[in-house]
């Protein structure tokens, strides 16, 4: 629960300390255990560490996020079905898939003593971001969409937590506004 109620999504300065390897194959294996739909295990993960290869995503993402982040994880999807329903559409659960991957590694960023923000809007946008940047780490475009980036690192900025809505605003017992 603390690394929970301590996530925020952080958008400041990092602090120019390289994230160890060991760190970020902790943060990829806390997301790749997160619960799968019809255990398609759809969501794949690169991390990027190299200086010059940064520099190169970095060029391809506007407007300027995660500058001065020492690393960066980039989630991959694939849209597999899971199976057909009753009903002949195909259920795919790639969003739900990814999403909780995304969310595992943000709590062990967290829990690691590490920031990041969930940058997804400007890589799948209609500039085609994410494909530039999922051309470039040479992912296989018949098979993969590169739907989100997680920029890791120490905080140089203090963090500014958002004001959440109160529990009884949000959530109730045995119907919609209801105990």
């Amino acid at each position: 629960m603390k690394a929970i109620f301590e996530r925020h999504s952080y958008r400041g300065a990092y602090l120019q300390e390289a994230v160890p390897r060991g760190d970020l194959k902790r943060i990829m294996e806390a997301g790749l255990a997160a619960p799968s739909g019809c255990n398609k295990q759809n969501p794949a993960l690169i991390a990027v560490d190299d200086p010059e290869l940064l520099a190169r995503i970095r060029e391809i993402m506007q407007p300027p996020l995660a500058e001065t982040a020492p690393a960066l994880i980039c989630v991959l999807t694939r849209r597999k079905i899971a199976y057909r329903d009753g009903f002949g559409r195909d259920r795919c659960f790639a969003v739900q898939d990814y999403s909780a991957a995304i969310e595992n590694m943000l709590l062990e960023i967290v829990h690691l003593g590490y920031q990041s923000c969930w940058i997804e809007g400007h890589v799948t946008d209609a500039d085609l971001q994410g494909e530039r940047i999922a051309a470039l780490l040479g992912v296989p475009k018949e098979t993969h969409d590169l739907v989100c980036v997680l920029p890791i690192g120490k905080a140089a900025e203090p963090i500014k937590p958002v004001k959440k809505r109160a529990f009884e605003e949000r959530a109730w017992f045995n119907g919609y506004e209801k105990e």
